[in-house]
């Protein structure tokens, strides 16, 4: 899947002109942590994160009044505050490859843009985190997680699902790490749907397999 696949679209965005104030605003009453700056024709100049308000805005224990506050904000400008190397991806690019990218380099989000840098969306770890939970299916109902152990050889994975459809089970996700855990096995879980869960499981273990977590689907 690509990123154009998660990114959130329309975005707001704010320009370099703006007054921090209203902008500050703005993403309180629409709870973003996230501001695009971009210039008449849509091209990213910056990005405005809460951490850039955070450090702009007077601190708790100021003596300074309400009124000279708002005074002093209504003073800043978007372009005197805001983040200008910007890490971003092109809508092509691979949700985990963006994922990595935004664990490497510690940043909570990537604006999507194209050849010319004009902003098509946003990516934020709350989509990568929604993605995730997306694939390992934890939203579905009516599904039996099962966790097996499988040799890490060619051909088992593929055999273990057999088994399960072989039971009449529908298997609606699969999700299985590289690397062995301390047992030398690959962990592999898996949701499916069957008429007779608890049955399909038994009839696994019969075959030999080792299942060390089961959750069934609710009655």
């Amino acid at each position: 899947m690509y990123v154009q696949q998660i990114m959130s679209r329309p975005v707001d965005t704010t320009t370099a002109d703006a007054k921090l104030s209203q902008v500050a605003h703005l993403m309180r009453e629409k709870g973003r942590r996230f501001l695009p700056v971009v210039d008449g024709l849509g091209r990213l100049l910056g990005l405005l994160s809460h951490r850039e308000l955070e450090k702009a805005e007077p601190s708790a224990i100021t003596t300074l009044s309400v009124g000279e506050v708002n005074y002093l904000m209504a003073k800043i400008k978007v372009e005197q505050v805001m983040r200008r190397e910007v890490i971003t991806c092109d809508p092509g690019t691979l949700v985990e490859v963006a994922g990595q990218l935004m664990r490497d380099k510690g940043i909570g989000c990537l604006p999507v843009v194209d050849d010319g840098r004009r902003l098509l969306g946003i990516v934020t770890d709350d989509d990568i985190l929604d993605f995730f939970l997306a694939i390992t299916g934890c939203g579905l109902e009516d599904t039996t997680r099962i966790a097996v152990h499988l040799p890490d050889r060619a051909g088992e994975l593929a055999k273990f699902l057999a088994a399960i459809n072989s039971q009449g089970g529908y298997i609606a996700t699969v999700v299985s790490p590289v690397a062995p855990d301390e047992t030398g096995m690959r962990i592999v879980i898996v949701r499916f749907r069957a008429t007779d869960p608890a049955a399909l499981d038994r009839h696994l273990r019969a075959l030999g397999y080792d299942l060390f977590t089961e959750e069934l689907a609710s009655a």
